[in-house]
């Protein structure tokens, strides 16, 4: 367990940072001692890691807050396209060392430099179009009036909240799960899939049938949904997919 103030020291950032973190329950202590010592886990500096990557990606502390707090969201997925991020960077930075070499050597020996060479390293162009794409995918996946729907849903949310969510989702997941060898069609499946319908529109937004249908595509067109889905059981996600699309051509009838 680390106390506020040697998290603080570990990552770099302020004992007041840490506490508003709390007061916005983006990063809350794992307890609180009788007198008053706020108590970080390894897990709560595992969240914080990614709190300060999505930062660095230009990211709002609220959207941050609704990406780490959503039952899928993909740990070592958010990593990978993390590490992308600033291996871009890196090259930048780079590129920008080299121009400086070769400026303070053409001064050094009376030479001009080219105006092409003059300027390597200072396009920003393909990291901000890599920071835009990066911070809006949380939003290409559905149309904006559901996201802002979501967002004003899940921005009151507390971590007692989220907490029930995961578990609510995790439990219609094994549920389904159990029921594979009797096909998407089993009416115990049909009964779970109609329950995370209505969980979806209960929890998130409004899901009409169009939309969850919509659903069902991506769960086995996005391999981080089928990555994601199929840690409870291998071929879940195509397996929900197909109950999906059944229960949808039933309510369409």
């Amino acid at each position: 367990m680390y106390k506020v103030k040697e998290v603080a020291n570990l990552v770099g950032v302020s004992v007041r940072t840490l506490h508003h973190y709390d007061e916005i329950e983006l990063l809350q202590p794992e307890s609180i001692t009788p007198a008053g010592y706020r108590l970080y886990t390894n897990q709560n500096l595992k969240r914080l890691q990614q709190i300060l990557f999505f930062k660095e990606m230009g990211i709002s502390l609220q959207q941050i807050k609704n990406i780490l707090d959503r039952p899928d969201f993909d740990q070592l997925e958010a990593l990978r396209m993390h590490e992308e991020m600033l291996k871009k960077k890196k090259s930048r930075i780079d590129t920008m060392i080299q121009t400086v070499q070769q400026s303070i050597h053409a001064l050094e020996h009376g030479n001009e430099m080219e105006e092409t060479e003059m300027f390597k390293g200072f396009d920003m162009k393909e990291i901000e179009e890599h920071q835009k794409r990066y911070a809006e995918e949380v939003r290409q996946t559905y149309p904006n009036d559901l996201v802002k729907q979501s967002e004003q849903k899940t921005s009151q949310y507390t971590a007692q909240d989220w907490k029930r969510i995961k578990e609510e989702t995790n439990d219609i997941y094994q549920a389904i799960a159990s029921h594979m060898s009797q096909g998407p069609d089993d009416p115990e499946v049909q009964r779970n899939v109609a329950r995370w319908h209505q969980f979806i529109t209960n929890n998130f937004y409004d899901c009409s049938i169009d939309i969850f249908r919509g659903l069902a595509d991506l769960y086995v067109a996005d391999e981080r949904f089928t990555k994601n889905i199929d840690k409870h059981k291998e071929g879940l996600a195509v397996f929900l997919s197909e109950a999906m699309i059944i229960y949808c051509d039933e309510q369409q009838k």
